[in-house]
């Protein structure tokens, strides 16, 4: 490229034998990195930059710098999305001019041409003080010339883009004067990838390395959407202290034509490591190299390609200030007055790593799976965080105290691509202020699938912020009566609290929306959430009372029947078979046996799809189709708000969608057919159902007598009955987001018909605390059209993403700062005896939640429909899918705990249930005949089907 295309002196391509002063001038940090590691003689493949100059020259010479000033001049706090939109629309609209183009493919041609990866590399970016990790845009198997060319304005354009925009502002640094400077790399067919910390980041401990490993390209892996094997490094000893095996399920590889694919992992290759010994050895032996090169801890990019190890970009680790360890600089311990014992090992310092977290979906995901709407995350959120604030407030917590939380009861939950999580340390810090929290912790680790781990214990935050033990020790006191108090008289106050939700639900339910002026619906929610909102906060002390007298029977359990199978430390507390949640399932039953004698209708609702079906019966004659719509329009009157995905607002319930009911009825009444003998006398088709003969009671009776049997019963008795008092108001839950469903509908409604959205249901899109600023003048009606088109467009986009992993960390901003897996999440294994287990790919693994024995094919559903009789296997559930229980034979989840809605109403039904199977869902198809045992737990599939998978 000519001197013309650039300042004076600037050179437009720069590579490995440019001077280091030229490149860290011109080049960005990227280049700046990947020079030092070429000219320190590591296998990294051939690189060029186009200089920062070229971007600066096509900005001058175009007249683009102008344009894009001009949509930098209006970015407030709130608007980065539509600046970044605005000026990636005038990079698109304007061409290269000539000299930059020819920079370009001298760049291009620098690295031999092919398959490439360009990458953005600006000034300052991947420093020591701060890495811009994320924030600006890189392109996988790039090819031919003019694509280059296209990929290069892209990431010109990513200088602006909103997540670069908010985190200079963060920072303090300018937005108008970024220097861009963009690398162009050969492409390395990588048959594994990853990411090699050279320090802990997990524990902060420097004489241990982390490796995040996975299959194909190392994109995914990068930006969260593929899982990894988390392989934990001894640097003295070598190997791997621990290995953490993913999922796996998915490779990121090069497409044909361009870009990149994400292809599914065969089932063999996702239960071994995906790296060898030999392979750790090298990664240690070579991390140790580039740590020495820096002087400080790296975060290099890796990929093996044909056995040869290639460095892809190495940067320093931003998140490690206060490494605790050997090997490094000595931990600062814990803060002043926390109450923390100085000096612990694999503590980070904050004030330079900023702050960590840890994400956790389980659990959570039973109410909020799969991408949600804005307005119902910021609805649960506002919930999560009024009722944990009252519930402090309860327990005795100072006003002081309570006002140093209120950023911790205001983000108890995150959102991520869309999808909710628990903000795992605040949740450890509301749990911490009761007494027994290790009982707590553990038992919420058993019964809610939310495990401790390493992590979480280095960055445990104290419960109370006095630097006073005494103080902290009295308010702890306080906290600890009042809560026993209250464990006490938990009946009474549940029934005090739904005398009073059943009074105002009765009032606010009975009005019809429809036709209301938006406001007048806003003013009835507001009258809704005051009146009920500081009552909800007693109820969770129900969560609590059931971690710990469930703590205490299954201590119990260890000490006086230790060898108790594991199905009875679940069936002993089986709550009772007139359990208010068992209700719909049972009412669905008995729909089905009565429609069985019902010949004028049954057929219909039998062979009719469920639309046609109810359709059909809107209008059908006769008393039969008469009986059938008032038990029909009953049935949505009383449990219509508990459908699918029933806390997701955006979603319709029973009474906006009753085609669902009669998917479920369908359902049903396939079981109540199955006892019935086919033609021939025959037994019609069906499970191999058969009894476990797990009965706790005769177990106990065999097993404990006397005191021992006395003082058991009377714990057994106290966690059936808060477990029944649990899923009493679970369901008044329910009713409460049933009712604002229709609230918010209602505004939706009357905002599209003012012009102020462009559709009723666009208003799911919008945040909460955007609609009450709207009834409440501090938010600009006419901001909210193009609020909700922008995030309606990025949820089309999120649903195409693959889902966060279901646990992972954050190390500074959330969205900005560093993401990695939280190690010890999975199951830890010895990496040279993987696959030893000659029946692990027949058999899987889960926690056993309903004993029985069945044998019968596998339905794979993602929606409570279309059950039958066969064994339902679904990744989640929520309290919608009670409805397949009535005809379901098993009930197989790959997440949840014992402890869920479903699970426990499964017990009560006497449904076969397993849940928490890694990889269920991945290894189970539609149509594969399996063996169901649900008091050990375990799903054998039948031989014939591993062949045929293994086949295709």
């Amino acid at each position: 490229m000519t001197a013309t295309a650039s300042t004076a002196g600037e050179p437009a391509v720069l590579d490995r034998h440019s001077s280091p002063d030229a490149v860290h001038a011109w080049a960005g940090g990227k280049a700046a990195n990947l020079h030092r590691l070429s000219r320190a003689g590591f296998d990294v493949p051939a690189w060029a930059a186009v200089g920062t100059g070229v971007c600066a020259w096509y900005r001058e010479t175009t007249g683009l710098g102008r344009r894009v000033d001009a949509a930098l001049a209006g970015l407030r706090d709130d608007n980065a999305e539509e600046v970044a939109a605005a000026v990636r629309a005038v990079f698109a609209a304007t061409d290269l001019d000539a000299a930059s183009r020819a920079a370009v493919e001298a760049a291009y041609a620098a690295v031999g041409g092919g398959a490439v990866a360009v990458r953005s590399s600006a000034c300052g970016e991947d420093s020591g003080r701060l890495s811009f990790a994320g924030q600006y845009d890189s392109f996988l198997n790039v090819t031919g010339a003019d694509a280059v060319a296209d990929r290069v304005r892209d990431c010109w354009a990513s200088a602006y883009s909103a997540r670069s925009l908010t985190y200079r502002r963060l920072h303090g640094l300018p937005v108008d004067s970024v220097e861009m400077a963009v690398v162009v790399q050969r492409l390395v067919p990588a048959d594994t990838s990853g990411v090699l910390f050279t320090a802990d980041v997990a524990t902060g401990r420097a004489d241990r390395m982390l490796i995040s490993a996975g299959y194909g390209l190392g994109e995914g892996l990068v930006s969260g959407a593929v899982d990894a094997d988390t392989i934990t490094v001894d640097r003295a000893g070598g190997g791997g202290v621990d290995t953490v095996i993913g999922d796996k399920r998915d490779r990121v590889t090069a497409a044909p034509g361009g870009g990149c694919r994400t292809v599914t992992v065969a089932p063999a290759d996702r239960r071994v490591p995906a790296l060898t010994t030999d392979q750790i050895d090298l990664l240690r032996d070579t991390g140790e190299r580039v740590e020495a090169l820096y002087g400080v801890p790296q975060d290099v990019e890796w990929a093996f390609a044909g056995g040869r190890l290639h460095l892809l970009q190495s940067r320093p680790l931003t998140g490690t200030g206060g490494i605790a360890g050997t090997g490094g600089p000595a931990g600062t311990g814990g803060p002043a007055g926390t109450g923390d014992p100085a000096g612990t090992a694999g503590t980070v310092d904050e004030p330079t790593a900023g702050e960590v977290r840890v994400w956790d979906n389980s659990n959570i995901i039973e109410s909020y799976g799969e991408v949600t709407a804005p307005l119902t995350f910021s609805f649960a959120r506002h919930l999560y965080g009024r009722l944990y604030r009252e519930y402090c407030a309860l327990l005795g917590v100072p006003r002081a105290q309570l006002a140093l939380m209120d950023s911790d009861f205001a983000s108890m939950l995150g959102y991520f691509d869309g999808r909710v999580y628990y903000n795992v340390l605040n949740w450890t810090k509301v749990i911490g202020l009761l007494p027994a929290y290790r009982v707590n912790r553990t038992i919420l680790a058993v019964a809610m699938g939310v495990p401790e781990t390493p992590t979480e214990t280095a960055h445990r935050p104290p419960p109370l912020a006095y630097r006073s033990r005494l103080l902290t020790a009295a308010v702890r006191a306080r906290v600890a009566a009042t809560f026993g108090w209250y464990c006490l008289t938990v009946r009474g106050s549940v029934a005090r609290f739904l005398r009073r939700f059943d009074a105002v639900y009765r009032e606010f339910d009975a009005r019809d929306y429809s036709g209301m002026p938006a406001a007048a619906v806003y003013r009835h929610f507001t009258e809704v959430e005051r009146t009920l909102l500081a009552q909800w906060g007693r109820m969770a002390v129900l969560d609590n009372v059931v971690m710990l007298s469930y703590g205490l029977l299954y201590a119990l359990t260890a000490r006086w029947l230790p060898d108790a199978p594991e199905w009875f430390r679940w069936h002993v507390v089986k709550v009772g078979d007139d359990v208010e949640s068992t209700l719909p399932a049972r009412r669905l039953t008995e729909l089905a046996r009565e429609l069985t004698t019902r010949p004028e209708v049954a057929p219909a609702v039998r062979n009719l799809p469920p639309k046609a079906a109810h359709a059909w019966l809107r209008d059908a004659p006769g008393p039969d189709a008469a009986w059938l719509r008032a038990e029909l329009d009953d049935y949505v009157s009383r449990f219509g708000y508990r459908s699918a995905n029933e806390l997701k607002l955006e979603e319709p319930d029973l009474r906006e969608d009753p085609t669902l009911l009669m998917s479920m009825l369908r359902d049903a009444l396939l079981a109540a057919d199955a006892p019935v003998t086919a033609a021939g006398g025959e037994p019609g088709p069906g499970p191999d159902r058969q009894p476990g003969g797990e009965d706790a009671d005769a177990y106990l009776d065999a097993h404990l007598r006397g005191p021992r049997r006395w003082v058991y019963e009377r714990v057994r008795g106290r966690v059936r009955t808060v477990l029944r008092e649990r899923e009493r108001v679970r369901f008044a839950r329910t009713r409460a987001f049933g009712m604002a469903r229709r609230m918010f509908t209602a505004i939706g409604a009357d905002l599209a018909r003012s012009g102020a959205l462009p559709g009723a249901r666009d208003v799911f899109h919008l945040r909460l605390e955007e609609l009450r600023g709207a009834f409440t003048g501090t938010v600009d009606h006419r901001e909210l059209a193009p609020l909700a088109e922008l995030r309606r467009s990025r949820q089309s986009e999120q649903r195409r993403l693959p889902a966060p992993p279901p646990r992972f960390v954050t190390a500074g901003g959330p969205y900005w700062g560093r993401r990695y897996p939280d190690p010890a999440t999975g199951s830890t294994v010895d990496t040279g005896s993987a696959g030893a287990d000659a029946d692990t790919g027949r058999v899987l693994r889960g926690t056993p939640a309903g004993p029985g024995l069945v044998t019968g094919h596998a339905k794979v559903l993602d929606q409570p429909r279309d059950a039958g009789s066969d064994i339902v296997v679904t990744y989640r559930t929520d309290p919608g899918w009670v409805g397949v229980l009535s005809s379901a034979s098993a009930l197989l989840i790959e997440r949840g705990s014992p402890l869920t809605h479903v699970a426990i109403v499964a017990r009560e039904l006497g449904v076969p249930t397993i849940v928490g199977i890694p990889g269920l869902t991945s290894r189970v198809r539609t149509g594969m005949r399996l063996t169901v045992d649900g008091a050990r737990g375990t799903v054998r599939i039948d031989e014939a089907d591993i062949i045929d998978e293994e086949n295709a």
